[in-house]
């Protein structure tokens, strides 16, 4: 079973997602429209990934609860990522109450939006990050290379903290960004138990990026981590950006070619399973 660890789907009229706003950024035209879970199983399901977690696009608990129905309303959505305040007096409060939803599996602060990089290490979202390591919460970090030394700083504060990079943390492979991303991202690796996504870089790479195109910043995400520490996602629809579903799912079996059988399997779902206790 192949489980895609990072998929969005969205309703505009909600109102709260004031970053897709083609206005301000007319690049993301294509992506500015309702997404229905159905439409990801249909991007999906030819590709043999028939679950998925679904991750929170919008700073609020109100998208969060839309999350949580709209996995009640789907099987195939075996995990919610959702959001709180994390700087909220009552934080913890609020966690355990979502947490009360079977399907909630972690919560993402949407750091790469956040003006200071280091904002997360800040002393008055300790309750709410101490909430989260009892509970089991997964930390999903929505970060750029700016923020890894201050990620790697939270993973051993906290050390029994469930935290996932998301995205290989965004390099900017149109760019041909590779320090201080590269050695930001070893070091994490090394010395933390923290897992990352392999998803998203297509995006990082430019509109119709050429094919191989992010290899390099791939191999050095399994390079670092290692199989067991890679989590597969799409980052659907964001991925349309760059490309196709099944593009990027094509694109990861030529990055995974050489690996075993089982080493495979774990990257497109095993480790998800693990990762969120699906």
């Amino acid at each position: 079973m192949s489980i895609d660890a990072h998929f969005h789907c969205w309703q505009l009229a909600r109102g709260d997602y004031g970053w897709l706003n083609p206005a301000r950024d007319p690049a993301l035209a294509p992506i500015c429209r309702d997404v229905a879970v159905t439409d990801w199983q249909a991007q999906a399901m030819p590709h043999g990934v028939t679950g998925g977690v679904l991750v929170q696009a919008a700073p609020t608990e109100a998208e969060t609860h839309f999350l949580l129905a709209q996995a009640d309303a789907h099987p195939a959505v075996l995990g919610v990522v959702g959001w709180v305040d994390f700087l909220a007096a009552d934080a913890p409060a609020r966690m355990a109450a979502l947490a009360g939803h079977p399907r909630l599996k972690g919560l993402r602060p949407m750091l790469q939006d956040i003006g200071d990089p280091a904002w997360i290490l800040q002393p008055a979202l300790a309750p709410a990050l101490r909430a989260m390591s009892d509970g089991g919460l997964v930390f999903d970090a929505l970060v750029k290379p700016v923020h890894l030394p201050h990620i790697l700083t939270l993973a051993l504060r906290y050390p029994d903290l469930r935290l996932v990079i998301d995205h290989g943390a965004k390099p900017a492979i149109a760019a041909n960004e590779w320090q201080p991303w590269a050695d930001g991202m070893a070091r994490l690796a090394s010395q933390t138990q923290a897992m990352c996504k392999l998803s998203g870089l297509m995006t990082e790479a430019g509109p119709a990026p050429a094919p191989g195109a992010v290899r390099r910043w791939a191999e050095h995400v399994l390079a670092c981590f290692g199989p067991s520490r890679v989590v597969w996602g799409s980052d659907w629809p964001v991925l349309e950006l760059a490309g196709s579903y099944g593009q990027w799912w094509r694109e990861t079996q030529h990055l995974l070619t050489g690996l075993g059988v089982q080493e495979q399997a774990a990257i497109m779902g095993d480790n998800a399973k693990r990762l969120y206790r699906l």
